[in-house]
């Protein structure tokens, strides 16, 4: 009698087969293996390894697993990249692939979530299995103990995880029917769309190994897990017309593949290897969807392919710490971004966070043609904004602990009239933080004059350095907002000059960002842009028309209606650009939104700017003597930041030029720096 199947949280009692080797063949076997540890540099999970040719798996199980097409012979195509593969540094290994197949474990069941036929479950602390028990049991020199339940695989003293069977699991046996119709939507520009992917979103999102994609595809796209292919392709269509050949075809079913990414990636949760990791990433990446939910999900399976832990000591092939490293902190990113984008509590706690940082060695040795230096250099400053994309992530969820948590806003509510000064207090290490990070940005990633050509060509240098500052901009911007809103929940009570730093700090944040996305040029519109891109560009929006709501007077507020005008006129310009449309028009209509609730204000009072000008300057000495901040005496002007809690050198001076890209000043008065935007309508709600 045959045992149920049961699902992946109460996995299937498995009695363990008998090996075809005996212990002392299986020893020699991996001996010879592991005589060549470069050929395991980098594999992806793979779905059943079938020629491309269209010759049915063969359906005898001993035949499968040995790699064979049918009881009688080899495909002479599988064997054909052997030599090639072993003696690569970064190719996959083909002969070890169909060796580990052959019985028993070889160097690749040393991997830990890219085997081909078992997938992973971490064994937490408080599960049912006691971990005081689980080294009680029998492990063999591959560090796997076979019981009833499940294989356990020992990767360190204290981490152990339970290894069971894919071909149990939902939607397992149409793995080839999704593939082949995966690659019928696109042929023949499988490959073609494959270069574009490489070329524009791996570099700046290298969560994949490049040199092994390529020599498993050119075996057989059949290699590969379907919605890990499906994710490939849908992202590169979007640059379908950069490609000249590409351009005079027309593009693929996007809609087709969409449904079919989204149906196999539901049913690869329920084997989940770092391939579904991948793909749920690369889908993430579509900036038309919702994707806060399937990333709960992403974080939940990640959890359970143990990505939260540190896997430095691991006995795992060097290459999957790395591909886990950068898997783990992609995932990051996208919880952290995606918290911000959609004002949800992050998924990932840093108290259950043991990820170590980036370093080079994480990162495959070559990714790139030796006699090629513009890719070399697409690769290295691709790398660059990675890893420095993680660290300011690191500070945005700084940012949203601190500042945007329940257990923050009830720290300010009970500070009440000292609210602000509990939050400005709190900003100070933060905002040095983020003018740290930006001064350390290397060279070959800043926004300078290396991308300033105005070129349209389909064909021209894309720079993807673009969604990086617009995310230092949002962060700036998430944190001011803050402050300015503690302005108005304290109006009454705090000190007009703190009010006035604060707004002018604030002001100058809108400005370098609106001026930023003013520099832009095609060659950064139409690169790869993150995913939460598209909300960046609208809170430069959102935070322009908290400044106009929250103004004093009539003509502050006039001027940020005007600047706001002045922004959309960009936005709609850069819609025009190639690939950053999407991103600009959903910041236009946010824009439209936030503008039109505006008009429902009631008129501010007119205020002349000498005599604010007179009236703060005498309120700012009046308070700064009575907090005793300033000398009695009159040469004794100086402000004593220590004694004011306002963070020394942010909120008190412009910083923009240290703290952000060179932008124009600040100040009010200088009403004529956009005049080379010639707005032409200003918002669409709204006229001059």
């Amino acid at each position: 009698m045959s045992t149920p199947a049961l699902s992946r949280s109460a996995p299937i009692a498995i009695a363990p087969k008998p090996s075809r080797f005996e212990p002392q063949r299986q020893g020699s076997l991996t001996s010879a293996i592991d005589f060549f540890p470069g050929s395991m540099s980098g594999l992806e999970s793979s779905g059943p390894a079938s020629p491309q040719n269209g010759v049915s798996p063969c359906s005898c199980e001993a035949c499968r697993r040995r790699g064979l097409n049918s009881p009688g012979g080899s495909d002479n195509r599988r064997r054909r990249p052997h030599q090639s593969s072993l003696s690569s540094t970064t190719g996959s290994v083909s002969l070890i692939e169909e060796m580990a197949n052959f019985g028993g474990p070889t160097l690749l069941k040393r991997t830990l979530g890219l085997q081909d036929d078992r997938y992973s479950q971490y064994i937490g602390p408080t599960t049912d299995f006691e971990p005081s028990l689980i080294n009680l049991s029998p492990f063999d020199p591959h560090d796997e103990s076979l019981l009833a339940r499940g294989t356990l695989r020992k990767v360190s003293d204290h981490d152990t995880f339970l290894l069971l069977p894919d071909q149990s699991t939902p939607g397992y046996d149409h793995l080839v029917q999704d593939l082949d119709e995966i690659e019928d939507i696109v042929r023949p520009f499988g490959r073609k769309l494959m270069d574009l992917y490489f070329d524009i979103v791996h570099p700046a999102l290298p969560i994949v190994q490049k040199a092994v994609f390529y020599e498993k595809y050119d075996r057989s796209y059949r290699e590969f897990s379907p919605p890990m292919l499906a994710a490939i392709y849908i992202l590169a269509i979007n640059w379908w017309d950069h490609s000249d050949e590409l351009a005079q075809h027309p593009r693929p079913n996007v809609r087709r593949l969409e449904e079919l990414i989204r149906s196999t990636l539901a049913d690869a949760m329920f084997r989940p290897k770092l391939s579904t990791i991948q793909a749920g990433l690369l889908l993430s990446q579509r900036p038309e969807g919702d994707q806060w939910a399937p990333t709960a999900q992403l974080v939940a399976i990640a959890q359970e392919l143990g990505l939260h832990l540190d896997c430095t000591h691991w006995k795992i092939p060097p290459w999957e710490k790395g591909l886990r490293k950068r898997l783990a902190w992609a995932l990051y990113m996208q919880d952290k971004w995606g918290a911000l984008v959609h004002g949800r509590p992050s998924h990932i706690f840093a108290s259950n966070w043991g990820v170590q940082h980036l370093s080079p060695n994480d990162f495959p040795d070559v990714e790139w043609d030796e006699n090629d230096q513009e890719q070399k250099q697409d690769v290295e400053r691709g790398r660059s904004v990675f890893t420095q994309m993680v660290q300011l992530s690191q500070i945005l969820a700084d940012i949203l602990d601190t500042f945007y948590s329940l257990r923050a806003a009830e720290h300010v509510t009970s500070a009440g009239s000292q609210g602000t000064h509990a939050i400005l207090s709190m900003a100070k290490p933060i905002q040095l933080k983020l003018k740290e990070w930006y001064s350390a940005l290397p060279t070959s990633i800043r926004m300078d004059t290396s991308f300033s050509s105005v070129s349209v060509a389909p064909n021209s240098r894309l720079s993807p350095i673009g969604f990086l500052h617009l995310a230092y901009f949002a962060t700036e911007i998430t944190l001011h907002r803050r402050i300015i809103r503690s302005l108005e929940e304290a109006a009454d009570t705090l000190d007009p000059y703190i009010q006035h730093i604060c707004r002018s700090a604030a002001k100058a944040r809108l400005i370098s960002a609106m001026d930023f996305v003013n520099r832009l040029t095609p060659s950064h519109l139409r690169a790869f842009w993150f995913f939460a891109s598209k909300t960046h560009f609208a809170l430069i929006g959102t935070f322009g028309s908290l400044l106009w709501a929250t103004s004093p007077g009539r003509e502050e507020a006039e001027w940020y209606r005007r600047r706001l005008g002045e922004y959309r006129w960009t936005l709609s310009v850069s819609s025009k650009q190639g690939e950053g449309k999407g991103l600009t028009n959903f910041a236009m209509a946010m824009l439209d939104i936030s503008t039109g609730l505006l008009k429902k204000l009631p008129e501010k009072p007119s205020m002349s700017r000498s005599g604010s000008v007179v009236d703060l300057e005498a309120t700012r000495r009046q308070s700064l003597l009575s907090m005793g901040v300033l000398g009695t005496s009159a040469s004794h002007t100086s402000l004593n930041m220590q004694a004011l809690p306002i963070p020394e050198g942010s909120f008190g001076d412009d910083l923009s030029g240290l703290a952000s890209p060179r932008s124009p000043s600040g100040d009010s008065s200088d009403d004529g720096m956009y005049d080379n935007f010639a707005p032409t309508a200003g918002m669409a709600s709204l006229g001059d």
